[in-house]
């Protein structure tokens, strides 16, 4: 058996994560002893590391949370776990392309500041300067109907 700080020097989790992991109820097999502190099992550990496994991938808390009553029901619940991960990847490959797209704006922006300390452009990024330079950028300002007529 292994106490909190033990688990978590085993698993490479903080304390904290250790004791907010359990608190949760996501560690079903933790025990307590007669001070009513956490003690870990092999399984309690297992889980632990599943559960940093599934965090790192960035599964939110709730849906770890389904994912350990999945596994206590057993075997059978295996189509539904596969299921939980699809979805999970789905999201994950949402938020790769939506990161692809903030890189892609960010190298067009250190192009632009590059360009700017050449003294090749004037400096169009910095919004007190937006009235000398808003025809510039006229795709990117809202003109109101009636500004322009």
């Amino acid at each position: 058996m292994h106490t909190v700080k033990e688990a978590a020097s085993i698993t490479g989790l903080t304390e904290h994560a250790v004791r907010f992991y359990t608190d949760k109820g996501l560690v079903p097999s933790v025990r307590r002893d007669k001070n009513n502190t956490r003690m870990f099992d092999a399984e309690a550990v297992n889980w632990l590391h599943g559960i940093k496994c599934l965090k790192q991938s960035g599964m939110p808390i709730e849906v770890i949370k389904m994912y350990v009553e999945l596994c206590l029901e057993g075997d059978s619940t295996i189509p539904q776990r596969a299921a939980l991960m699809m979805e999970h990847k789905e999201a994950a490959r949402a938020r790769l392309e939506e990161a692809k797209r903030h890189i892609d704006h960010l190298e067009q922006k250190t192009a632009l500041y590059q360009a700017i300390m050449e003294r090749r452009m004037p400096d169009t990024t910095n919004p007190a300067n937006w009235d000398n330079v808003q025809h510039m950028h006229s795709d990117v300002f809202y003109t109101p109907a009636a500004q322009r007529a």
